[in-house]
């Protein structure tokens, strides 16, 4: 974690994609019963992603900072080879805030290249630290069963 100073109010990943396990996020930021709850979230959401064929996922939002009690997580996913059919409804509902993912999952998701409304990516637009304006950091999870594994 790196401090970008004032006006951020919680050290952030250093800038960079950066390539994590699962067991690597939940280990870091799984923390606390709080954190746990959230990770829950997240790898509900990994999992109905990996189900419709997404290889990659990104997590960010102050769930990937040091602070103490972060409201959700944010995160984005590589469409290639997703199977939209195959896909939960609700993690392409971004009506209401996205009120819909946050009650199931606990963060929200969005397709990392779509524009973000803000002229670039979600991928980018994740990396952008929101008080600052500062480049960050962002923690790239593959989906895709390790070589060996079995199911």
């Amino acid at each position: 974690m790196i401090d970008l100073g004032s006006p951020s109010p919680y050290p952030v990943l250093p800038p960079g994609i950066h390539d994590v396990t699962m067991q690597e996020v939940e280990s870091r930021f799984a923390t606390t019963p709080h954190r746990r709850w959230l990770f829950d979230g997240f790898q509900r959401a990994a999992d109905a992603l990996a189900l419709a064929g997404c290889a990659t996922v990104y997590i960010d939002g102050s769930f990937t900072t040091d602070k103490a009690h972060p409201d959700d997580f944010d995160g984005c996913w590589d469409h290639k080879g997703v199977d939209f059919g195959q896909l939960d409804p609700v993690l392409l509902t971004f009506v209401n805030k996205r009120a819909a993912q946050k009650a199931k999952y606990l963060g929200e998701m969005f397709p990392a290249g779509a524009d973000s409304g803000l002229g670039t990516t979600f991928l980018d637009f994740f990396q952008v630290e929101k008080y600052s304006g500062l480049t960050k950091g962002i923690l790239r999870v593959s989906l895709a069963p390790q070589s060996g594994m079995t199911p």
